[in-house]
């Protein structure tokens, strides 16, 4: 991890950390980087951003960048995250870039980079831009003809509805679901998702961005308003996404939450029925839940679990040549359709596949069982000391003490957050009360480090 990149790209919040001369310079740089590695004076960048206040501010200064150091740009406006990743590769474009915080509350956002073949920029290439940028050995800028121009692309998002419409076969007729667009980039996509599917009655909520609104108490990190309006409404399957669309969750018949593992072990027992689960393999994480790790041996699988990160399920599911992944907080990857997580093709998926199985959503999941799991966030006051504290013996020894006492019937994960000043405590452990117990000790030895 660099010191402009983390695990997902650049973050912060805007005009205190991340502001415009900032977006402008990686602008320069991710020109200049993209010219050499594709060996093209004048690259193609495809861009687009979700619906923050300051999404505009920043695309600006990106654009006035790219196009200064002589790039082309293919201008996106708001769409969802891996709608980039597609595009960029649908329209032979030498590199993508989205401006969004994904989850996070609105004042967040961030800049994330895609190759040409649509996944996340390799980290020589991430830190050849951060070498540029904090050096500020900046490129001549380009004068005259040789600017960069800015081509409309606003229209592209069409091609990449369809193609997400043609990842399954049913017609979905006689479903009745509810739709939770988290006034992100998902507004601008999802209705015009579901119209492609006359028969299936998708009523949609949350679509209205202010600027402001993104996450506020709605989405896949707020699911409460629509657990109460999936009941109250007698829906079959509330849908949610978050700011940038790159995470699905869903609600069942009883207002119930479907996580990430659930969701993939639906897909996947369908996937290996079919014959197509290569090497009866699914990729997780170290955070996906035990009883994922359960549903996959009662059911002949394998789980693989990676570092937290889309990224790197991406990475040992193409290492493995496996077609699905993902993680609990609802980033999962149909190898198959898409180079990374897509909250949109994973509803689709999801979809046809209850639409398939003829029952309530609650049933479909039943053996994927969840064990109680609390995560507890403790801020810390830099990167540095998070590594500090990491490598502490006195927290080493505590975790290790815990994992002996639930004796296997649960066990403990501490790390660091790649996105925020943050170190996570998630315990899972036979009930609520015993892993929240336990978590709340460990953030005592850690307060206190």
């Amino acid at each position: 991890m660099g010191k402009l990149f983390g695990t997902d790209g650049i973050r912060g919040v805007v005009n205190a950390g991340l502001d415009a001369t900032l977006a402008y310079q990686v602008g320069l740089a991710a020109a200049v980087v993209m010219a050499k590695e594709k060996g093209k004076s004048r690259p193609l960048v495809a861009i687009g951003k979700d619906t923050r206040v300051s999404s505009d501010l920043l695309e600006c200064a990106l654009i006035a960048g790219l196009c200064s150091a002589g790039a082309d740009v293919l201008r996106l406006g708001v769409v969802p995250t891996p709608a980039v990743a597609w595009i960029t590769v649908d329209s032979g474009a030498d590199a993508g870039i989205v401006i969004s915080a994904s989850h996070n509350p609105f004042e967040h956002n961030g800049i994330k980079v895609f190759n040409s073949q649509g996944y996340k920029l390799r980290d020589e290439l991430e830190n050849a831009i951060e070498e540029i940028v904090l050096s500020g050995q900046f490129p001549q800028l380009k004068t005259g003809g040789e600017l960069g121009r800015v081509i409309p692309g606003e229209d592209l998002s069409e091609k990449y509805l369809d193609h997400l419409a043609s990842t399954i076969e049913d017609d979905l007729d006689g479903m009745r679901v509810l739709v939770d667009c988290a006034n992100g980039a998902a507004s601008a996509t999802a209705p015009g998702l579901f119209r492609r599917f006359p028969k299936l009655r998708a009523d949609i909520i949350h679509a209205q961005p202010d600027g402001v609104n993104i996450n506020n108490g709605c989405g896949s990190t707020h699911l409460d308003d629509l657990k109460a309006r999936v009941v109250e409404g007698e829906y079959q399957l509330g849908l949610a996404y978050d700011g940038d669309a790159d995470r699905f969750l869903a609600v069942d018949e009883k207002g119930e939450d479907i996580d990430g593992d659930q969701i993939m072990a639906a897909c996947a027992r369908v996937l290996q029925r079919e014959g197509k689960l290569n090497g009866s393999t699914m990729v997780g994480t170290v955070m996906s839940n035990l009883g994922l790790h359960r549903f996959a041996a009662d059911n002949g699988m394998k789980l693989l679990c990676t570092p937290v990160g889309d990224r790197n399920v991406l990475e040992q599911m193409l290492e493995g040549d496996y077609v699905i992944g993902g993680e609990q907080s609802g980033h999962t990857i149909f190898r198959q359709y898409a180079t990374t997580g897509d909250g949109e093709l994973t509803s689709l998926q999801f979809l046809q596949v209850l639409h398939r199985a003829g029952c309530k959503a609650s049933e479909l999941v039943a053996d994927c069982k969840r064990y109680p799991q609390v995560l507890v966030n403790l801020p810390v006051e830099s990167k540095e000391k998070k590594e500090e504290i990491m490598a502490s013996q006195a927290l080493k020894d505590a975790i290790a003490a815990k994992e002996q006492a639930l004796a296997g019937a649960g066990r403990v994960l501490v790390r660091p957050s790649g996105t925020e000043a943050l170190l996570r405590v998630m315990v899972e452990a036979a009930t609520t009360e015993e892993a929240a117990s336990c978590a709340e000790e460990l953030a005592d030895v850690i307060k206190n480090l």
